[in-house]
């Protein structure tokens, strides 16, 4: 069973030296100073389906990553915080930037570095989200910013190339390329500094190398679009907790620009499009020491679960026949619900008898 972490930022004293993070985390190997290639099998002038030799056909995927990176890549920013540094798009030509919250944390003044190079521009935060793990800082000099184009990440298709773009490590700039392994995945970031512990509703997973520092960085199609954040990696526990290859997430960038346009507009989230039970929870582990279900320790006043007779004590043991026993599992199932459907919530009450409640959702707010 796979875990999730957050990319974090990396911390700027290891940059120079080791990278970031600890041995554990992801890209925790030092960088080599140099690398010797395998030799390459010589390409064979066979046609391929499309009519082009297989040396035409490979000329014209490596001219297309060049054109991407040359046009994405100065949109691309590093950000540094007291703490550490992470990555952030360019979002507008008024200097509004894109990046994770977790990015930020608890900063609200930053010093923010091109792409392109040049000294570093000071920034302060707009607002985060970090419900859904985002934020938008804005530097005071906005010339020569680059604007990103953000494309409809609902057209992300699984086997679609896709490059990475970031400060990973601290290497402003860099690119992998992979591939959208998969969509509509629902993941829930652990409970770290800086982040509460967000659930990211159709993220994409992709196999494009992310690693400490890409954080609030762009994942990019070939058309040179911004389909994605990425923001989350996976590790494997049976290797002590290091990275797994090739598994990372990012948020869809229509997310991204609902949530960038929001805070721009009315410097914050005014309305999070997430559904909410409105209660306070804890997991409720079983005599077995395994998680039994999400014991409801508040009920607030006059939202959803209030009106519909839940109470404090009482155990969510389902929700529309999905089980729920720990709260990330019901965060989870409440992502893939909006605010006004109805569902139906098991329930396990204080006296162990069961019962079942019809809920109309309510919406997610950020406290």
């Amino acid at each position: 069973m796979w875990n999730l972490r957050l990319i974090p930022a990396c911390a700027l004293a290891a940059v120079l030296l080791t990278g970031c993070g600890a041995p554990s985390g992801p890209g925790a190997s030092t960088p080599s100073t140099a690398s010797t290639p395998a030799s390459a099998p010589s390409a064979s002038p066979t046609d391929t389906a499309a009519g082009a030799s297989v040396p035409e056909a490979a000329a014209a995927l490596e001219n297309a990553y060049v054109e991407v990176i040359r046009r994405v890549l100065p949109s691309i920013v590093q950000i540094n915080t007291r703490d550490g540094l992470g990555s952030g798009v360019v979002y507008d030509s008024d200097g509004h930037i894109v990046t994770n919250a977790h990015v930020v944390g608890n900063a609200k003044t930053f010093q923010v570095t091109l792409a392109t190079g040049g000294s570093p521009r000071p920034a302060r935060l707009v607002a985060s989200f970090p419900l859904g793990d985002l934020a938008v800082i804005k530097v005071e000099d906005s010339s020569g910013l680059a604007p990103a184009t953000f494309g409809d990440s609902s057209k992300a298709r699984v086997g679609q190339i896709v490059l990475a773009m970031g400060n990973p490590l601290g290497f402003s700039g860099s690119v992998t390329q992979g591939i959208v392994s998969a969509t509509g995945r629902t993941v829930t970031e652990p409970q770290e500094r800086g982040s509460p512990g967000a659930t990211i509703t159709n993220a994409i997973q992709t196999s494009a190398a992310i690693n400490p520092g890409n954080s609030g960085g762009a994942l990019v199609n070939l058309a040179g679009e911004v389909i994605g954040i990425p923001t989350l990696a996976a590790t494997d526990p049976e290797l002590g907790g290091g990275a797994a290859p090739g598994l990372g997430f990012a948020i869809p960038s229509n997310t991204a620009k609902d949530v960038a346009d929001q805070i721009i507009q009315n410097g914050e989230v005014t309305n999070t499009r997430r559904a909410a039970l409105g209660v306070r929870v804890t997991t409720v582990v079983g005599r077995d020491g395994q998680p039994a279900g999400v014991g409801v320790a508040e009920v607030i006043r006059d939202e959803a679960a209030a009106r519909a007779g839940i109470k404090a004590g009482d155990v969510i043991t389902a929700v529309d026949g999905t089980p729920t026993p720990t709260t990330q599992e019901l965060s989870e199932v409440l992502a893939e619900h909006k605010p006004g459907d109805q569902v139906k919530v098991d329930l396990t009450r204080a006296d162990g008898s069961t019962t079942s409640v019809t809920v109309t959702l309510g919406e997610l707010k950020q406290e």
